[in-house]
């Protein structure tokens, strides 16, 4: 049901210009095409079709519009046309012809003739006639077959058929090939074309009238296809985007580093933990230690792995913590975490960082968590640069909760979950043996059987579970579920299915299906739990035909794309959450499989028969190695179409026939009987006829179909799943869209278009008209009896997510300016992954389709189409993108053949037509073949008209001329061992192939050279090769004299076609040069410059043709040169080379360079440095400018590379290359004259720097312990301070915890350090937080629309500020909050968080160095990095300006003409230096000894220097603290890169090296930015913050204004200083040691330097006091970071002022200190034991305690035996020696690792106090009753009283003032002492009182005391009560006191019931006698 509305004409209208009309229905507008030029009649002939849901009402309006077009304005309305659709709604078809009314509703002349059609959903309207189809002979037939598809559109009536949709049987080609998208070439011309609004172009659309007649394919012409055929940039016509080698399955560098820290909460009383690590099967284990619940390990595990990227994604990190493991037993499991290495690749940076992973207890699922483990993760493949988060001292207490190691978006608490994977069937599989033993089998046995024994195995989180193997089927039932038990949602990304075959000797999979939760499942508020099927999955593999040895085995694995369809197995996932406490539960998480309820047939879909058709219309570039065998192309889909090894035929369902049947048989030969039924029932044709290649050049060949293209059609049955592949057809439709509008503005922006954001806002408005479309589109088909509930909630999601992706881009669009294009482009790259996410449709139904090229019956390359791609849909936006079209395809090598170089050489190129669709909507399969062809049936189809050909005879052909202007190529390959190449380009079109010439030695050939192919013949309609020509290929290769030519990259190309009654004039023609991107394998390989053009030859011949009227260059032979309009325009511009010098030059062929000499070539011209005579002595060139003109493009992007070749000039004369550098873009050498109007160039009046000081930024806590104020000399007057200060101190102020002032000398550099790290830290945090607050604004702006975007601008700018402010130098910014504690105020330096020269842009400012490249590049596999390929650096610079020099640069005064643009530098003669070399410590070094440490010491290399410092290497260390300066001298420029590296000391053998860093010393010190000696942020004549630098700040100022010819400096009045027109203020005095001030005028020097910046002309930042982190490289390891090294180097020329003493900072020695603990009593302490007379409860006490480690120095007191009430008292005291680093809070220990340790190992662990109770016992172990552990640095205070002393104090659950032992040094109180109980929650297990008291050592030895109560100063005995001792020491004396006091009565008691139970029984005794006595009376 459809309005369909052709606009014919539109008449009398007035003056000429350019036309367009708008058509309006129901809202939705579609614009028609421009009619340019058009005087009184515009010509529209368009139709436009509404798809219509609802009937249209009578009321209903359709509107006209029509415009004058322009492109610049908006478009003027020249007049309205309206229509109420009355009458079209009753007759369904009506002509009008009407006159126009303006705005003001007056009629206007012009009149418009429109015709209306209508097509009703009830089918009351619209019967067509048979008028309206071409010629149908057989209509009543097809009508039977399309009954079914229409009765797909609701409501639709059997007969109705879309209007005008003819079987374009002979009528050729649909539009889709008119409109498909971005076919319209730009006219690069007219720069503002890129603007229009969405409108069909000219010249795609003015020939559809002549193609289509009226009846214009409604199906073809969709909404969106008219909308948005906005014009295009990158114009993908002359682009297509092909991708040629695998990546997939190749294997790479993977390494794993997991740092294991410390573990909390750990369940379990008194536990020995060790933490496992697992990455896949690789184990490794922490050390154990002993008797805690959260012991601290900070060890280091990597783990390195060589494999593809699924198999290491899929691979599981595994965190467990064993308690108690020893040699002799495994320990028992507490708890562990499970994550697959894919959740941690896809983390920002690749990484977790100090993050807590749960532990839970997979054999206890009901119970809680068992604790945390505080970890690292990091995961880094080749190449990718993790940035690690700074280490500082770790003092913020955790919180766990917000920290834990979770992607975001997981919830914290995980609840235990069921994973059911439901297997029930599967089909098609392949023969799994040889058919040899199943002839043995059948001759002994007589029965033919199956040859495979299947079963299925899954594989989930680290766990796997299989089915039970089904003997001897192909189609094997199991009808089981295996259930799996993990946490939900898990950290497993991907579930494998594998089909395996079971053989006694080893198992081997025949096929592998991943499930990859995420697309199953969706975790939005309106999510669902993931969900699949029941539905069948396809499995692809290695080829069917059966051998031993499989070399595609792999692809059976799931590793690499599959090459062959295995086969389909039916299964189902559901997941059921847990309640744990239900107690029924099995807790076990063991892998179960169980029988599954079997399900129908028909549960996966109907089974419909589908048609394949396909026609071969080229076949070439087939590889030569195949050229001398027949060949054969072979389509299959599923086992369909298989004649090699496809299994027993596939059937047809219906009448299941066995195998062997005959029929099936006859089906082959096509002779059957049962064919007269349905149209004649097809037998497939699945292969082409076989047909010799022809040679079309040395590599390659062709088959020569010419007029005769062979066809294969193919019958298969599947269940109809339709919907969902076309549900993903319309999203991959809205994302094709979608990423070509992104590249074309991506590409307008590289190419600097104007206008981009134009394209932008069209992008944005045909993606949200796009999710409107999808949203009434996908919605058909709800009740389909086979949708799973996965169809239902999926299609629910993506209509959720495409409504708001709709809104979204509406909003978006509105902010789209263009300073903002950047951002936005961002955001929208977003919705294209969200969009191809949602497009991939987890349950498969048709499988996909290979085509493959067989050679004498052996499979040689293939290529691999997915079914949706090809599927048929009467919706167009249903439709496969490549259904009913010629598509290019290259054929590759399978599996790993394809891989490397082999997988470069294109295989074949096929020109091929595919349409897929059900049988019956078969009739118009061919619409899409070029046109003009008859069709050749087989013998049994002749007369029947839906009978598919099997081959098509052309008898239309059109004669072109194609010409390749091949300009020039740049940045190639370097393909021979010199570093260069001999490139020459070969293209290739249809069967001919030509070459450009061979330019040697070069990498950015400029070939301009015109290549003509004549005579082509193409076959089709003109018009139809006009939209959618062959692909061209060009390869470009390198001409070897010996051997083959060397492939070096491919690319492809479309060329701009013009017809013979076309004009060759602007705007399409001459075409433009473009750049092409060149690919070798998957890696670029440089671009090619190059234009084409396919000119058709008419009926005049060749004379019609533009002349090629270029000279025949007369040097070059008969070579034609690029034609003047196509080639770019010159201009002349002159390049100024500086030559520096040479460096690090390695020897050629074995002998040395002597005599350098660099020669710089451009586009043909150039210049040669002077000679170097004795490379040795002195590598530097003694004159140092030269310059050449050059003719260049005057387009910047088309210029030219330059060459740089450096040669060795050897003696007679020869030369020998060294190596060669490319400039591939000269834009930053360009220069451009300084804008006189930027605001630093204000010279007139002055600006006033004030220095006042910032407001220091809030720190992390951890500063207090840095303790310091310094004298703050930036302060304007610091008396004041003082003043202030003691107020303070006299008033004892709150606000201050009791800290006394610390004095200057307590301060050292290592405060500095640790405070500047802070500092930085706090700065990262802020940047963060800054950054997510702008996300989130913009996220909200896109949401909120237009509302106040100014804000957002507003904060952008701000954070920009703070950003810069940041950057400038160490001083936190002024606007951080006020700081909440008063932090001492310390001097800082800059901490750089990687290398130095990043941040200053490589000190390149004028002195730039070419790295100098020699031999082969590497490919990714052969790994030549470039590393290994530099030869050498040149050093030198560039200036390229067009040839008037400009004027004022050359009336500057003291201009140097000899200089050029290069004045001021200095000279470069060699120059005596001092360097020293600070290195303060190096983190996460990889462990380079087996015990997973290193023994880590530096190696420092500058020239013949080397020092190696491993006397003092670090023992066990891989975070070592160096802090060391080495000097050395150095001669620049011959001694000017410095190594430093860090070696494994090793006692036996060599040293290994763990990483190296390289440091180019001399672009420091010859930079502008000063990088000699760093710029301190205060200058202080003592102290720790003594100025480095020989020169003074004034001296320095003085130097750097003299030589950047500034004004200054000008001192005075005092604290003030001018410098050009800048005024700097700052203090005026100084400070001495001895506390005397003086005037100075340092500070403001110093101050005008931190602000050199701003200085107008010459102003640069300077390089400030710093430490840089760099990375350690290892050269075996390329490119995976070894560990960091922090280090500053200071460089003081010979010639000046020497240098002071280099400063101190060796690391910190710790402090040495006691602590003495006295336990006086304890309290409420439970009670263990009963008693063995009483059974009265009981405990033994006694309390232990230690500070370092259990092992080290646990103290325990005596024990009180036998408290009664919990009570003990002890008077007992610890003594504790430690050695203490305050800096860090750590305590420091030396011990040796084992008795075979070569030496002590320092360890660093936190000061925390551990007291425990226990409960002695004399044979069993004691009994460990509670514990409590005291961080010396903050611990809660202790209660006065016992009764006061709470659980919570210890949990942190009340707020308890907290202390640190340092600065109270004497504590006394009761703390609670507590254990886990059975549910693992904390109780109170007792209380203990004690007091703490530290002294430093020295304090210590004047004042000592005895351990436990000895001498000196002995404790008192303490009063135990009676009870107190032991009853087998003094028993009389325990019995007295268990009879006197306690058990008097109770005795007394029972001594009375005794006697009563004795009289009793006597009593009973003698009652017989006595009765006995009475009665016989005796």
């Amino acid at each position: 049901m459809a309005l369909l509305v052709h606009l014919k004409t539109v008449s009398e209208l007035r003056g000429r210009g350019d036309r367009i009309a708008k058509v309006t229905f129901r809202g939705q507008s579609f614009y028609s095409r421009v009619l340019e030029n058009c005087e009184d009649v515009a010509d529209f002939d368009e139709t436009f079709r509404w798809p219509v849901a609802s009937n249209i009402d009578r009321t209903e309006m359709l509107e006209i519009q029509i415009f004058n077009y322009s492109k610049v304005f908006s478009n003027k309305l020249i007049g309205t046309f309206r229509m109420v659709l009355q009458k079209v709604v009753e007759e369904n078809h009506v002509e009008v012809t009407d006159t126009l009314i303006d705005d003001n509703n007056a009629i206007i002349k012009t009149s418009l003739c429109v015709e209306v059609r209508y097509q009703a959903t009830d089918g009351t309207v619209g019967s067509w006639d048979d008028g309206d189809f071409l010629g149908d002979e057989s209509l009543q037939e097809e009508e039977k077959d399309s009954q079914e598809t229409d009765g797909l559109l609701p409501g639709s009536r059997p007969s109705s058929r879309p209007p005008g949709e003819k079987s374009f049987r002979r009528a050729g080609r649909s539009v889709f090939s008119a409109m498909k998208l971005g076919k319209n070439r730009p006219h690069k011309e007219d720069p503002q074309r890129q603007d229009e609004p969405a409108v069909l172009e000219m010249e795609d659309l003015d020939h559809l009238t002549v193609r289509l007649g009226d009846g214009l394919d409604p199906d073809s012409v969709s909404l969106a296809s008219v909308t948005a055929l906005t014009t295009n940039v990158s114009n993908k016509r002359s682009k297509p985007d092909i991708k040629m080698e695998p990546s997939a399955g190749r294997p790479m560098d993977y390494q794993v580093s997991i740092t294991v820290i410390e573990a909390r909460q750990l369940v379990g009383l008194n536990m020995d933990p060790v933490v496992c690590v697992e990455v896949g099967d690789d184990k490794k284990y922490t050390s154990m230690k002993e008797s805690t619940n959260c012991p601290y390990y900070n060890e280091y595990f990597v783990f390195d792995f060589h494999v593809s990227p699924d198999v290491m994604f899929d691979k599981i990190i595994k965190i467990s913590v064993i308690h108690s493991k020893n040699l002799l037993r495994s320990g028992t499991l507490v708890g562990s975490f499970k994550m697959d290495v894919g959740t941690v690749y896809s983390q920002p940076e690749h990484q977790f960082h100090h993050k807590w992973a749960i532990l839970s207890d997979p054999d206890d699922i009901s119970a809680g968590l068992k604790g945390y483990v505080k970890c690292d993760i990091a995961v880094v493949g080749k190449g990718d640069n993790i940035k690690t988060p700074h280490k500082a001292n770790e003092t913020d207490e955790d919180d766990i909760e917000g920290n834990l190691l979770l992607p975001e978006g997981v919830p914290p608490e995980r609840q235990w979950a069921r994973f059911y994977v439901k297997i029930y069937r599967a089909e098609g599989l392949p023969r799994m043996n040889t058919s040899l033993m199943a002839n043995v089998k059948k001759a002994f046995i007589g029965e033919n059987k199956d040859l495979v024994d299947p079963y299925v195995q899954v594989f989930f989180a680290g766990q796997k579970g299989k089915t039970s193997v089904q003997k001897s089927s192909y189609e094997p039932l199991w009808n089981e579920q295996v259930v799996f038990t993990d946490l939900f949602p898990p950290l497993c990304k991907r579930m494998k299915v594998q089909i395996r075959d079971s053989d006694k000797v080893n198992d081997v999979a025949i096929g592998t299906h991943f499930i990859d939760l995420c697309k199953i499942s969706n975790d939005g508020d309106k999510g669902f739990l993931p969900t699949l099927g029941p539905a069948w999955v396809n499995m692809y593999g290695s080829t069917r035909n059966y051998t031993l040895l499989d070399e595609h085995q792999d692809l059976n694995e799931g590793l690499g794309e599959g090459v062959s369809f295995r086969a389909r197995l039916m299964l189902a996932l559901a997941v059921e959450i847990l309640d744990t406490s239900n107690p029924e539960l099995t807790s076990s998480t063991e892998v179960q499989v169980e029988q599954a309820t079997p399900v129908s047939e028909s549960c996966t879909g109907k089974m419909e028969e589908f048609f394949l058709f396909g026609a071969f219309l080229e076949a070439s570039m087939i590889d030569r190695k195949n050229g001398d065998k027949p060949i054969t192309f072979e389509v299959t889909i599923g086992n369909y179409g298989n004649e090699v090894d496809g299994l027993a035929r596939p059937q047809r369902p219906q009448p299941r026939k066995e195998p062997g049947d005959e029929e099936e048989v006859d089906l082959i030969q096509n002779s059957s009987d049962d064919e007269g039924d349905d149209g004649g029932d097809l037998a497939s044709v699945s292969s082409t006829p076989p047909m010799r290649p022809q040679i079309t050049d040395r590599n390659y060949f062709h088959l020569p179909y010419l007029e005769r293209k062979p066809c294969i059609y193919i019958k298969s049955w599947w269940p109809d799943q339709r919907r969902r592949l076309y549900n993903a057809n319309i999203m991959d439709h809205i994302a094709d869209k979608l990423e070509e509008g992104l590249n074309d503005v991506q590409e307008m922006i590289k190419t600097e278009k104007s206008y981009p954001e134009r394209r932008l806002r069209g992008v944005l408005e045909e993606l949200s008209c796009g999710c409107h479309h999808f949203l009434s589109l996908a919605d058909k088909d709800q009740g389909h009896s086979s949708r799973t509930r996965l169809d239902r909630e999926r299609l629910k999601s993506c209509m959720r997510e495409l409504e708001s992706m709709g809104q979204q881009a509406r909003s978006l669009r509105a902010q789209v300016k263009r300073h903002t294009v950047r951002d936005k482009l961002r955001l929208c790259q977003n919705f294209l992954q969200k969009l191809r996410f949602l497009a991939d449709e987890p349950q498969h139904s048709i499988p996909d389709v290979f085509i493959w090229m067989m050679s004498s019956n052996k499979r040689v390359a293939y290529a691999r189409v997915p079914s949706k791609d090809l599927l048929f849909s009467i919706v167009e936006e249903e439709l496969g993108k490549d259904c009913a079209k010629v598509k290019t395809l290259f054929l590759k090598l399978p599996g790993k053949r394809g891989f490397g170089s082999a997988g470069w050489t294109v295989q074949a190129k096929l020109e091929l037509y595919l349409w897929l669709g059900l049988s019956k909507q078969r009739k118009d399969f061919l619409c899409g073949l070029p046109c003009g062809f008859e069709e050749v049936k087989a013998a049994q189809g002749l007369g029947l008209h839906s009978f598919p050909p099997i081959s098509l005879v052309y008898t239309k052909k059109q004669a072109f001329q194609l010409r390749a202007h091949m300009y020039q190529a740049r940045s190639l390959f370097a393909a021979d061992s010199s570093g260069l190449s001999d490139p020459f380009a070969r293209v290739f079109f249809i069967n001919q192939s030509q070459c450009t010439e061979v330019l040697n030695e070069t990498l950015c050939p400029t070939w301009d050279q015109m290549l003509v192919f004549d005579n082509l013949e193409l076959y089709g309609e003109a018009h139809e090769l006009r939209d959618d020509p062959p692909i061209i290929v060009i390869e470009i290769y390198d001409q070897d004299s010996m051997g083959k030519a060397d492939f070096m990259g491919r690319t492809f190309a479309k060329p701009l076609v013009k017809m013979a009654d076309e004009a060759y004039c602007p705007p399409r023609f001459p075409p433009q040069l473009e750049y092409y991107q060149i690919y070798r394998g998957n890696a670029t390989a440089g671009d090619l410059l190059a234009a084409f053009e396919l000119l058709q030859i008419g009926p005049a011949g060749k004379a019609d043709l533009p002349p090629i009227n270029g000279p025949v260059d007369v040097d070059r032979g008969p070579i034609m040169p690029v034609p003047v309009g196509i080639r770019p325009v010159l201009s002349k511009y002159r390049v100024e080379v500086l030559f520096w010098g040479l460096r690090d030059l390695k020897r050629v062929n074995l002998a040395q360079v002597d005599r350098p000499r660099v020669d710089i070539e451009c586009a043909g011209k150039g210049v040669q440095s002077s000679l170097i005579h004795n490379y040795k002595k002195n590598p530097n060139f003694n004159t140092l400018v030269k310059w050449f003109e050059v003719d260049l493009p005057e387009n910047e992007l088309l210029h030219p590379p330059l060459n740089i070749r450096v040669v060795d000039c050897r003696a007679f004369g020869r030369y020998t290359l060294v190596g060669s550098h490319a400039v591939s873009s000269l834009r930053r050498f360009i220069y451009r004259p300084p804008d006189r109007s930027a605001p630093n160039w204000n010279t007139t009046g002055e600006i006033v720097v004030s220095m006042e000081p910032e407001v220091p930024v809030k720190k992390l806590e951890t500063m207090v312990k840095l303790d310091a104020t310094s004298d703050a000399i930036i302060k304007v007057d610091v008396a004041e301070e003082e003043k202030e200060r003691k107020k303070k101190k006299k008033k004892g102020t709150t606000e201050e915890p009791e800290e006394e002032e610390p004095d200057e000398s307590m301060l050292d550099w290592w405060s500095k350090y640790f405070a500047s790290i802070d500092t930085m830290k706090e700065q990262l945090r802020q940047q963060e937080a800054s950054g997510i607050e702008l996300e989130e604004k913009e996220e909200m702006d896109s949401t909120e629309g237009l509302k106040g975007p100014m804000k957002g601008k507003e904060k952008a700018r701000a954070t920009k500020e703070e950003k810069k402010k940041r950057a400038q130098g160490p001083s936190p910014g002024p606007g951080s909050e006020a700081p909440e504690k008063k932090k001492p105020k310390i001097d800082e330096l800059k901490v750089y968080p990687k290398e130095l020269e990043s941040e200053f842009d490589d000190f390149e400012d004028w002195l730039h160095t070419f790295n100098l490249l020699r031999g082969k590049t590497g490919d990714s596999e052969d790994g030549a990095t470039e590393e290994e390929r530099t030869v050498g650096r040149f050093k030198g610079s560039l200036c390229v300006y067009k040839v008037p020099l400009p004027e004022d640069v050359s009336r500057e005064a003291g201009y140097d003409p000899t200089y050029g643009m290069f004045q001021g530098i200095p000279s470069n003669d060699p120059i005596n230096v001092l360097v020293r070399v600070y290195v303060v410590r190096a983190t996460d070094l990889h462990p380079a000894d087996i015990n997973g440490k290193a023994d880590p010491y530096i190696a420092i290399r500058l020239g013949k220097t080397d020092i190696r410092d491993k006397e003092n290497y670090i023992s066990k260390q891989l975070n070592p603290v160096f802090g060391k300066s080495f000097d050395i001298e150095a001669s620049f420029p011959m001694e000017s890169m410095l190594t430093v590296a860090v070696y494994d000391w090793d006692l036996v053998g060599t040293d290994d090296l763990i990483g190296e860093t390289k440091i180019d010393l001399e672009n420091r010190f010859y930079s502008k930015h000063r990088a000699t000696c760093g710029i301190a942020s205060t200058y202080s004549t003592h102290g720790y913050n003594i100025w480095r630098d020989p020169m003074k700040p004034s001296q320095i100022l003085t130097r750097l204004c003299k030589e950047g010819k500034v004004d200054g400096p000008h001192f005075g009045p005092p604290g003030r200083v001018k410098v050009a027109n800048r005024v700097f203020t700052g203090p005026s005095e100084i400070e001495d040691e001895n506390g005397q001030r003086k005037p100075t005028d340092e500070h403001v020097a110093l101050s005008a330097l931190r602000h050199w910046e701003d200085i107008p002309r010459v102003g640069c930042r300077l390089v400030p006091e710093h430490v840089e982190t760099r990375p350690l490289l290892n050269p075996d390891k390329p490119g995976i970071e070894q560990g960091r090294l922090e280090l500053w180097v200071d460089m003081f020329p010979m010639d000046m002022p020497a240098p002071g003493t280099p400063l101190d900072i060796s690391p910190r020695k710790p402090k040495k200190y006691e602590l003495r603990v006295i336990v006086w009593n304890t309290d409420e302490v439970v009670l263990e034991d009963d008693d063995f007379f009483t059974g009265e409860k009981s405990s033994d006490i006694f309390v232990r305690g230690w500070l370092k480690g259990q092992q080290e120095d646990k103290q325990d007191t005596d024990v009180h035996y036998h408290s009664l009430t919990g009570e003990g008292n002890f008077n007992w005291r610890y003594l504790f020696p430690f050695d203490y680093l305050a800096a860090e809070e750590k305590i420091v220990i030396s011990k040796k690792e084992s008795m075979f340790s070569w030496d002590e190992t320092e360890y660093k662990i936190p000061a925390r106090l551990t007291l425990q109770i226990w409960d002695a016992d004399h044979f069993s172990a004691d009994d460990f009753l509670g514990a409590i552990e005291l961080d010396l640095n903050r611990f809660p205070r202790g209660a006065k009283t016992a009764k006061q002393c709470t659980m919570e104090m210890a949990t942190g659950e009340v707020d308890v003032p907290l202390v640190s032992i340092f600065k109270q040094k004497r504590v006394k109180g009761w703390w609670p002492l507590l254990a886990r109980n059975e549910n693992d929650e904390f109780e109170l297990t007792g209380k203990v009182e004690a007091e703490l008291h530290l002294l430093t050592a020295e304090e210590a030895e004047k004042n000592p005391v005895g351990l436990a109560r000895n001498e000196p100063d002995p404790l008192e005995k303490p009063n135990r009560p009676d009870t107190a001792f032991v009853w087998f020491l003094n028993p009389l004396k325990s019995i007295k006191y268990l009879i006197c006091t306690r058990y008097k009565w109770l005795i007394i008691k029972v001594v009375l019931a005794l006697l009563g139970l004795l009289m009793l029984a006597l009593f009973l005794y003698s009652l017989p006698g006595y009765m006995v006595k009475k009665l016989l009376g005796a």
